[in-house]
């Protein structure tokens, strides 16, 4: 039964890092719809531009799906690993340990532009380019950890992805 459960709990993972894959690939696309970097002159001219905005929209959400999917595998992965993951900072400790983040302070600089995608309402075009910028560039330090925690899964706990469908789209990203 114990064998059940464990390979439940890889089963799991796997499909955590298929999603992370599928963020990947589907931040990556609606990156490469805009012309980088905006300007606040761009997003006045546009303004009116529903293409433009539901492509920004996109890139927001998707931002902050991969991200959180990546914190839930990371949090998951750990406990199959016997690391502590009870609290994140803990986890978070342990992945940057490994090499699978590069420190936490840049995690944290991705987690506070991702509360600001989520939460943040401004009508200032200059504010609302520079944000989406800064998503632009953070995306990199993602599909950065995204792939070096696929690898540390399938290195140390022998997990790939549920399917292949995302993996050489994800490779090419990352």
């Amino acid at each position: 039964m114990t064998d059940d459960i464990l390979t439940a709990q890889k089963r799991h993972l796997a499909r955590l890092l298929e999603a992370i894959q599928r963020c990947a690939y589907f931040l990556y696309q609606s990156e490469q719809r805009i012309q980088w970097p905006l300007t606040g002159e761009t997003l006045i001219t546009r303004k009116k531009d529903v293409d433009l905005f539901e492509t920004l929209a996109a890139i927001n959400e998707r931002f902050a799906k991969l991200q959180d999917s990546l914190a839930t595998a990371m949090r998951h992965c750990a406990y199959l690993a016997g690391e502590p993951s009870d609290n994140f900072l803990k986890v978070l400790g342990f992945f940057e340990k490994e090499a699978v983040i590069t420190s936490r302070e840049d995690w944290q600089r991705c987690r506070a532009a991702r509360n600001l995608a989520a939460h943040d309402y401004d009508t200032d075009y200059l504010e609302t380019a520079e944000h989406f910028n800064t998503l632009h560039q953070l995306s990199g330090i993602l599909y950065a950890a995204s792939e070096r925690f696929l690898a540390f899964c399938e290195t140390q706990l022998g997990v790939l992805p549920i399917s292949d469908d995302f993996s050489q789209e994800f490779q090419s990203i990352t």
